[in-house]
């Protein structure tokens, strides 16, 4: 079975436009077990739509808090020898981007998180088709928040996790099961909080506090089911409960919920198929389901459960493969710590890889 053409475009389809907490990209180990030396560009869009009613039920609608946002990635296969290869993996695989509009009675109210991974992993290949990858991760993180009365800014931290994972390949059928663990990655940072004394008046405070990127497990899967044709999938658990954004000047009175805090952890179910249709062509159609964080959920991320239909093609001439994917999504309903109320909501995302063997 050839399936060179289909394997950029599975990557591609099966990336959320938004996941579960602050997540944008699932991290995926693909790019491990593409042939030979190869290298890959990628950049994505997406367009959010979450609105809601604030305070409760029928209150003051919000406007579209979710603005729109794009991400890059540069990722590198080379091999070593017969048995030993190495990737480097170059993305941005959390953020978050939220404004409420003037006119809401929370208009200007706002949070960002800026997110930049380095991923250097390894994988060796054992007899029998099994393997197994390790690596480690640099990330650098930041945020800002500005709300009624406050305002808070963090520098860049750096900090490393680390990733392991094990894997069965059998290529002439077109067979890959990886499972892949993600260690968590603990932030220290450094940040300007600032409380509002009197009219355009700020007290300024430096202050310190942790903020933790989640642990996650990837399960990926792909076998072939008819010449040409590919079935694959993923699922994806991330521990959210443990992520939470509790600057200590905000946080004074205990009772004040943090900044950002997520009730439930998140799974993510992932299935498609790919389909050659021709020497250079190629489709994809994928769906998704995200479980959501439960409620409450914070007033800077109000999104509920997702549902998802990703859409692909792809063009592969000599070397070089050009994929590019739709995803539409529905975002469904949550209640906030102020008892605002979200639903009905969704996103749309486009993106395009280019890959080439060398």
């Amino acid at each position: 079975m050839r399936t060179p053409l289909i394997a950029g475009l599975v990557a591609l389809t099966a990336t959320p436009v938004l996941a579960g907490g602050i997540e944008r990209n699932p991290q995926s180990m693909a790019i491990l077990f593409e042939r030979g030396n190869y290298i890959e560009f990628g950049i994505t869009h997406a367009r959010p739509r979450v609105t809601g009613e604030l305070f409760a039920a029928g209150g003051p609608a919000s406007g579209n808090i979710a603005r729109s946002f794009t991400t890059g990635s540069l990722a590198l296969k080379t091999d070593i020898n017969e048995n030993l290869s190495f990737a480097l993996i170059l993305d941005q695989p959390f953020g978050a981007d939220t404004l409420y509009p003037l006119g809401s009675p929370l208009g200007g109210a706002s949070g960002k998180i800026d997110n930049t991974t380095l991923t250097g992993v390894m994988r060796y290949k054992f007899d029998g088709g099994f393997s197994a990858h390790a690596g480690l991760r640099s990330s650098w993180t930041s945020g800002r928040v500005s709300l009624p009365g406050y305002r808070m800014s963090t520098n860049t931290d750096q900090a490393f996790g680390y990733l392991v994972g094990v894997a069965y390949d059998m290529p002439e059928i077109a067979l890959r099961v990886a499972l892949t663990y993600n260690s968590k990655i603990k932030h220290g940072f450094n940040s300007l909080e600032e409380v509002q004394v009197a009219p355009g008046v700020f007290a300024p405070f430096n202050t310190t506090f942790n903020t933790t990127i989640p642990q996650s497990v990837n399960l990926e899967f792909q076998t072939g089911v008819a010449e040409g044709t590919l079935l694959f999938g993923s699922v994806r658990w991330v521990n959210w409960k443990d992520f939470s954004i509790e600057p200590p000047v905000y946080q004074t009175n205990p009772a004040t919920p943090p900044l950002v805090a997520y009730q439930k952890n998140s799974v993510t179910y992932t299935l498609g198929i790919g389909r050659r249709f021709t020497e250079n062509w190629a489709g994809s159609l994928s769906l998704s389901h995200d479980t959501g964080n439960g409620n409450p959920t914070s007033n800077l991320g109000p999104t509920g459960k997702r549902n998802s239909i990703g859409l692909g093609v792809s063009y592969t001439m000599d070397a070089m493969t050009v994929s590019a994917g739709l995803q539409y999504s529905r975002i469904g309903s949550a209640t906030t710590n102020i008892g605002s109320r979200f639903g009905g909501n969704s996103a749309i995302g486009g993106g395009i890889r280019i890959g080439y063997r060398f």
